[in-house]
């Protein structure tokens, strides 16, 4: 693998978002009004509650997370699909171009994109809601770790998604983080859910971050342990999504369906 050939993908996508406009302010501007918006819902709760409980760090500090994750998956399908709406796909394999390399360049853009995304929020939620990360102590940066590679994990999943169904198929992958979110416990503990719904919770690793945020938000203790469980399967969820991507890769240039994606195709 070079990672010359793999920053060549990234660098091709940040010449595109150096040149538009209508791509590069929604890298920030979701995220933004999503930090406006639970940010003052938060304010509200805290004076309407009857017990002194503040929703800041547990609402506010969910909806951080979560932006980051789906700012990760999006970073890694939107330069997929860059690629398929400019039919452009077919020409990035022709040339030495490997798969390894070219998921690599989906990664690097999206740790760009992410980050920029995160700042923003980050700015956002300190400075004007107050969010203090010291509730969270030292574990905010293994949970952002845990969200960034599940993110990867199911943005490479998308795309494999798109290549084995056709470009029509995009509209699959967008409502997947909406579809995780119940079963991932975004904003209640996973008590709250059914016992299948539960089981599949503990397949997730966000799931797992956070569980473990509400625990260190109401001032408990939470184990290390734990989240290092959700790392490992977002590990093997990566692993799980590369090979998908490369089988249906491969699959799709024996059967000639990749072809779908060349300048030439009318498909």
């Amino acid at each position: 693998m070079h990672l010359s050939r793999a920053a060549a993908v990234s660098l091709r996508h940040y010449y595109l978002l150096r040149g538009s406009l209508a791509r590069f302010l929604p890298l920030f501007a979701w995220v933004a009004i999503d930090m406006v918006l639970w940010g003052f819902m938060s304010r509200y709760l805290n004076t309407v509650t009857a017990r002194e409980y503040n929703f800041v760090p547990v609402l506010l500090g969910a909806v951080l997370l979560w932006d980051f994750f789906i700012r990760v998956m999006q970073g890694v399908t939107m330069v997929f699909f860059e690629d398929v709406w400019s039919r452009n796909f077919l020409n990035m394999f022709a040339s030495p171009l490997t798969i390894s390399e070219y998921l690599g360049g989906l990664v690097l853009s999206s740790i760009a994109t992410s980050t920029l995304g995160l700042g923003v929020m980050l700015v956002l939620a300190s400075t004007v809601f107050g969010l203090s990360f010291a509730a969270y102590g030292v574990l905010f940066i293994p949970f952002l770790l845990v969200l960034f590679l599940f993110g990867i994990a199911l943005g490479i999943f998308g795309c494999a998604l798109v290549l084995r169904l056709g470009p029509a198929s995009e509209w699959f992958v967008w409502p997947i983080p909406a579809l995780l979110s119940p079963f991932a416990g975004v904003f209640y503990p996973l008590s709250t859910l059914p016992a299948w719904m539960q089981a599949v919770s503990h397949l997730l690793p966000p799931s797992y971050v956070f569980e473990g945020m509400r625990t260190l938000a109401a001032g408990g203790t939470f184990q290390m342990s734990t989240l290092l469980w959700g790392a490992g399967l977002a590990l093997v969820e990566i692993l799980l999504a590369c090979a998908f991507f490369t089988r249906v890769h491969r699959q799709a240039v024996r059967t000639g369906l990749i072809a779908r994606y060349s300048a030439e195709s009318v498909s």
